[in-house]
């Protein structure tokens, strides 16, 4: 199974065909709300451009894509190809074009499009994105503080904690490493001596 990836930050790549612009940029984003977010961002900076076509995978590996009236399938979906072909996670494409007032044919489209985006990667890099998980620990409140330094050692991230629903137990809602789980939970029963009760939720 191919190394899951993440880019290294922004970047930015330009092509041109037959006087047409092809203006590749390439987002780390977080959720679907930063990546729109972004496009829209896109929009207003170029706003007399013809299309702005995207393409996004999320870090829950959903992936989503738009022609923004390219003919079907010669721009979101090569562009999609792209991110998903560097096996990338949390990233979104933008691709702006400015026409040129000669038509490119599907071929010469779908090239352009992949080429934008390519370039735009090739500018912001990628590195390694381990796969994470979420574990849910209910633990009584005399337990709390040794979790919280386990959380720190494992340099795990506190998602959510919850100290009301339960008047004798509190709960705790980290993220950390997907092969640090078992290891974690392990360490969390010898913290609490038995008492802790880790659920791994879905995603």
């Amino acid at each position: 199974m191919a190394e899951r990836m993440k880019l290294s930050g922004y970047g930015t790549g330009e092509y041109e065909e037959k006087r047409s612009r092809f203006i590749g940029q390439m987002f780390p984003v977080s959720d679907e709300g930063q990546a729109r977010e972004a496009l829209a961002q896109v929009k207003k900076k170029y706003p007399d451009a013809r299309h702005h076509c995207w393409a996004w995978v999320l870090p829950d590996g959903s992936c989503r894509w738009s022609d923004d009236g390219e003919p079907g399938g010669t721009a979101g979906g090569p562009m999609a190809a792209v991110l998903k072909g560097a096996n990338l996670y949390g990233a979104l494409c933008v691709v702006t074009r400015y026409f040129g007032g000669t038509l490119l044919g599907s071929g010469g489209l779908v090239r352009a499009y992949s080429k934008a985006a390519s370039l735009a990667l090739a500018d912001a890099g990628t590195e390694p994105d381990p796969e994470k998980a979420a574990l849910t620990v209910s633990c009584p409140w005399d337990s709390v503080d040794r979790l919280h330094r386990l959380i720190r050692e494992f340099n795990a991230t506190l998602l959510e904690a919850d100290y009301g629903s339960d008047p004798e137990r509190a709960r705790l809602t980290v993220q950390l490493l997907a092969d640090k789980t078992a290891d974690f939970t392990r360490r969390a029963a010898d913290a609490t001596n038995g008492r802790a009760a880790v659920d791994i939720p879905q995603l």
